[in-house]
């Protein structure tokens, strides 16, 4: 994300990479104002007689009151949809914007910023300049390609040779394997940038097979080989989660959160200082023990969840007061979702409460 213009009520920015696209689904929350150049059929300026849709559309400046977003992880585009304020026709009308990387954006709110879309923000602009991670999950039979970004996991590509027949098929022969990992180990190198760091994974020999091949393809290649004890999309959270490649993530905010909550379900197993329940985080507040508080972060924005009779956004200003840090965590990953179960808020403290 690169900041243009910045005061206490009016951000404009322009989007950089999918990480600011999931970044401005959580900044564009409803009632804000989001403006930016749009498409609107002109039906002022049409023929008589001719339909709306024959109209021709016109690029014009259109400032929307945000009443929804929507957004895939990790796509290429996000949708914001509201009502138009300001535009030269149709004041008053549903529209939808359709935001990708590069374009630029300008975000009211009617008060100011809080803290925590600084945090965001901040968050944002400082992973600009990090390159995605390309993370392989390989088995005998199926190599699945990952990417790693600043925020999230995103799954690419399967290859695959599994199917019907019995033991001794000609698929499982030493030769068709070869072929197969050379296969795929030209698309992988055609689909991945020279400039990305490169991680093969996996529970057996597979992995160290398909490296040799990629190097006798492309030496130069920043790459490295990690066991796994499962496959699939639980071994590419296996790297994230045990640290595994912690020189090519530790300044990647997933990694970040992933260490974190790992923490949290290690003191909860071992009844350490740890707060989770509305009773027990109220407590901790008021005791001043909150050290980190981790926050799912679109729970955070929702204007519906409260704690302690207040609205989670309005309570968790009360780090503030004591000291304490906010981590705004995506649900993106394993560890996210298992956040959720937990309530979506839960705290690191400073000493065990009894």
């Amino acid at each position: 994300m690169r900041i243009l213009k910045q005061t206490e009520n009016h951000w404009k920015l322009r989007i950089e990479s999918e990480d600011d696209l999931w970044v401005l689904a959580r900044l564009a929350s409803p009632s804000r104002h989001l403006a930016m150049l749009g498409e609107r059929r002109d039906t002022t300026t049409a023929e008589s007689g001719l339909r709306a849709k024959a109209a021709e559309r016109k690029k014009m400046w259109i400032e929307l009151r945000v009443q929804t977003t929507e957004y895939q992880s990790y796509s290429d585009t996000l949708r914001v949809h509201g009502v138009i304020e300001q535009a030269p026709i149709d004041i008053g009308s549903h529209h939808t914007h359709m935001i990708e990387v590069g374009d630029e954006i300008e975000l009211t709110t009617s008060d100011t910023f809080p803290s925590f879309d600084h945090a965001l923000l901040k968050d944002a602009v400082d992973s600009s300049n990090k390159s995605n991670v390309s993370l392989i999950v390989v088995e005998n039979d199926e190599v699945v390609l990952f990417e790693i970004t600043p925020r999230g996991l995103r799954e690419g590509a399967t290859w695959t040779m599994r199917g019907g027949g019995k033991r001794g098929d000609v698929r499982t022969s030493e030769a068709v394997a070869h072929s197969f990992l050379k296969q795929v180990s030209n698309e992988i190198l055609a689909a991945t940038s020279t400039d990305l760091p490169m991680i093969l994974c996996g529970p057996g020999h597979a992995r160290e097979k398909l490296k040799s091949i990629i190097l006798e393809i492309d030496l130069n290649r920043n790459l490295r080989s990690i066991g796994t004890s499962m496959a699939g999309r639980a071994g590419a959270n296996e790297v994230i989660r045990e640290g595994l490649a912690n020189d090519f993530l530790e300044n990647y905010a997933i990694h970040k959160e992933i260490q974190l909550l790992v923490e949290v379900w290690t003191r909860i197993s071992s009844n350490g200082a740890v707060a989770y329940g509305e009773q027990s985080l109220v407590r901790a507040m008021a005791e001043g023990a909150i050290e980190t508080l981790l926050v799912a972060v679109d729970l955070l924005r929702d204007e519906q969840t409260e704690l302690d009779g207040k609205l989670l956004q309005d309570w968790v200003r009360g780090l503030d007061d004591i000291g304490g840090k906010l981590v705004q965590c995506s649900v993106d990953h394993d560890a996210g979702e298992q956040l959720l179960g937990f309530g979506g808020v839960v705290a690191l403290l400073r000493y065990k409460m009894v």
